[in-house]
């Protein structure tokens, strides 16, 4: 069972997915991070690593879908990342450290990290070096089960969790196998897809005493479901 001390945090007020995004605010943006801290909700965030290895926040593995260039963020030095802007914004990629530094312990932070097989322990280190000394409440997660294992041996002092969905690793696994090859990951926390709620396993764990999450919460009925079968939600607001 987790020490309510360290993971208590994540059960408080809901986490504006991305940020407040749509209309207004580009995703995992300095200014829809402020956007959402400002509105009194917590904030989870998306982050891939650089060339040299630093956190950024951003959801893909390439930078097309967002910016008018091309290129992969972990081929991409802070020197480029740092000229490269937004799709209609004047802000380029924040790094994580500076997006911690805005949120400024005045909400709680989630952060997940977007593996690419193969370099998920790079990942893990860049995401621990933004973290490791901001002082405000911050957790990290990932569908990977590496991650919250990671974090569990290099960086157990920034609370973890696991993702699930039908469409995760463990959707490959039955039984005791699956249950097994979920605690391995030793996570602290739990974040379900809303979309595959209610379910016994997720009841199980609430009783156990460790929070669920429910993502990606963007509708009246999905608030309903994740309101009897999760603890906070993470959600997105449409049209924002």
């Amino acid at each position: 069972m987790p020490d309510a001390r360290r993971v208590g945090f994540l059960t408080r007020t809901p986490f504006a997915n991305k940020g407040l995004h749509g209309q207004r605010h580009v995703e995992n943006s300095r200014a829809a991070v402020e956007a959402a801290v400002s509105m009194g909700y917590g904030v989870k965030v998306d982050v891939q690593f650089s060339l040299d290895g630093m956190a950024y926040a951003i959801a893909d593995p390439t930078i097309e879908r967002l910016t008018d260039q091309q290129g992969q963020v972990r081929h991409l030095s802070s020197k480029l990342l740092a000229e490269i802007r937004l799709k209609g914004s004047d802000e380029t990629i924040p790094p994580l450290k500076e997006l911690l530094g805005i949120v400024a312990g005045r909400a709680p932070v989630l952060v997940e990290l977007k593996t690419i097989e193969g370099h998920v322990s790079q990942l893990c280190v860049a995401v621990r070096h933004a973290i490791e000394s901001y002082r405000g409440e911050a957790a990290v997660m990932s569908l990977h089960p590496e991650v919250s294992r990671w974090f569990a041996s290099h960086g157990s002092r920034i609370a973890r969790g696991l993702m699930l969905s039908d469409n995760s690793i463990y959707a490959k696994e039955s039984g005791n196998e699956q249950i097994k090859a979920l605690w391995r990951a030793r996570p602290e926390f739990l974040a379900f897809d809303v979309s595959d709620l209610p379910n016994r396993f997720a009841q199980r764990q609430r009783r156990r005493g460790i929070p669920v999450l429910a993502w990606t919460v963007r509708s009246a009925e999905q608030q309903a479901v994740a309101a009897d079968c999760a603890d906070q939600i993470i959600f997105e607001a449409p049209g924002w």
